[in-house]
Order: structure tokens, then sequence, then C-alpha cells
């Protein structure tokens, strides 16, 4: 089953890369170095963000794109391969109904990650000058960076060692009922996010380490 509505998207341009975001579908975020570009790319990961949604037990989205909003001026974010900016309609409230299903996206994307992590060889492909991290380095970072995540969402919880223990299920639980309970369009804390955009950002670090590690693993495990 799908769902029949086109796909909203926001775009961030940087000066030499862009992202693409489908709005209503967190973690489904894709670059290129134009607009055009990164919209194929989102179009081609819809296989991939299919199975997420499969795992979160929803009607997937159909390939039908519609740009909604771009954010104005240069996204510094872009360059630097992360997003950076929340849309206009992520200031938006959010209903309990809509909370609960961003956040079992959110829960599908983790365990798309932690399946990848399984599949994955300790030590991963090095870049052509040797870049790179191996298997455990990526969830470490993934991790480490949702403690960060989390305080902008107004949740203050001791770094967690290593993925898979109880602290990063507190964690990411505290996270989970946050966009559950559904929230106004302001963020919870000073320069912190709108949780609309908050579960986009941390969903789309999740899934863009979680298919890294399913690319570097090669075909046995893709």
């Amino acid at each position: 089953m799908t769902s029949q509505l086109p796909v909203q998207v926001f775009i961030e341009a940087g000066r030499k890369r862009v992202f693409a975001s489908a709005l209503d579908w967190p973690g489904w975020s894709r670059s290129g170095r134009t607009e055009e570009l990164a919209v194929e790319a989102l179009a081609d990961y819809l296989p991939r963000y299919s199975a997420v949604v499969r795992r979160a037990g929803l009607a997937g989205p159909v390939a039908e794109f519609t740009i909604v909003e771009r954010e104005p001026g240069v996204a510094r974010n872009a360059d630097f391969g992360a997003l950076g900016s929340a849309a206009t309609s992520e200031h938006r409230p959010m209903t309990g109904a809509e909370g609960r299903r961003l956040a079992a996206l959110l829960e599908a994307a983790w365990a798309e990650l932690a399946q990848a992590a399984a599949d994955a060889p300790a030590v991963l492909p090095k870049g052509p000058r040797g870049g790179g991290r191996d298997r455990d380095a990526i969830i470490a970072h993934v991790v480490e960076s949702e403690v960060v995540y989390a305080r902008k969402m107004g949740i203050r919880l001791p770094r967690p060692r290593p993925e898979g223990d109880a602290e990063t299920a507190t964690l990411r639980s505290a996270v989970v009922a946050a966009i559950e309970q559904g929230a106004a369009g302001t963020p919870a804390v000073p320069n912190g996010w709108p949780p609309r955009y908050a579960v986009r950002r941390i969903g789309w670090h999740v899934l863009d380490h979680a298919w890294e590690l399913r690319d570097k693993s090669g075909p046995a495990t893709g």
C-alpha cells in the first residue's frame, strides 16, 4: 500500500551542494550538485526508504515530488554535507497522531541502522586517501550526535556508552516520547529545534550512516 499524495520537498542549497528533504518522511533526504540532481537522488533512494517505512508499518510514499519551499539565501551546512535549517512548515504545531507517525519512522530508522551494523564487517573500506570510519566508530558517532540533537529538543541526559547499551536506549526513548506526545511548533529550549525539524534531522543522520554501512559492506549484505 502507498500514500497517493505527492511528496513535499524542502530544498537547502549551498554554493556547491544542494539537499532535498521529504518533509513528511523523516530520514529521506539526499544531496546533489544541483537542485535537480538532489531531487533525482531522493527518487533513487525511494526503494531503500520504502524498506524503512515498511518497518514502521506505514503506507509508503509515491515517486512524485513537489517542491514546496526553498531555504532563502545560502544554506551553509549543505556545503559541509549536512542539513541545517527548519522549513517554515516545520514550525507548525504537531498533533499526537502526527507525532506517533513520525516517531514510528524514526524508530524504524534506528532499527535499519542496527541491522546494517549487524551485517557490516568491523573494518570498512577506506577512501582513496585512507579516510572514513570503521563500523563501531560510525555507530559511536551517531550516538554522540544524538546527545547534542536531544539537547536541541530540551532533553539532557548523560552521554551514552557505545550504541546498544541501556543509556542509549534511555536517550532514544526520551526522544521518542517527546515526539509522540505532539508539541507546539516552537522549540522547547532557546535556540533549539522545532520538533518536526528535530525528527527530520535525526532521521537523516541515522539513515545516512545506515546506508553508508550498507554501501561499504558490499552486495552480500546490502
